[in-house]
């Protein structure tokens, strides 16, 4: 999935409008470092629908508006873009980024019960 389709998707998954985001990135008065100046709302859309390629200093300001690490763009990569998996989508990124923070046994506990989870599903009973 390329970064503006992400961008898209985290829009959505904020419950954002296209505009409402626009708006906010604007209202953060970013610079690009070629020219010094704002990148004009148009551009901003361009980035969003793809036509147009992204500015990498410009992916602070965005992932300001969007409450994500930078990072994130890169990382993440989104399988769950279906309108019904978002709220699912999310949680899972939520504990993606809380599993560092779990004791090692308690993480060889939750890898033997998602297992045991998936013969589950895999045979029908889930």
């Amino acid at each position: 999935m390329e970064i503006y389709e992400k961008i898209n998707y985290l829009i959505e998954e904020k419950k954002m409008t296209k505009k409402e985001f626009v708006d906010k990135v604007i209202e953060l008065e970013p610079r690009l470092k070629n020219s010094g100046e704002s990148p004009s709302i148009q551009t901003i859309y361009r980035y969003l629908n793809g036509s147009r390629e992204l500015k990498v200093e410009i992916l602070p300001y965005f992932a300001e508006v969007l409450g994500v690490k930078e990072q994130e763009f890169f990382e993440f990569d989104i399988e769950f873009t279906s309108e019904n998996n978002i709220k699912q989508s999310k949680e899972f990124r939520e504990i993606l980024n809380l599993l560092p923070y779990l004791p090692t046994k308690a993480l060889k506990e939750l890898k033997n019960r998602l297992q045991e989870y998936k013969k589950l599903y895999e045979k029908g009973f889930l």
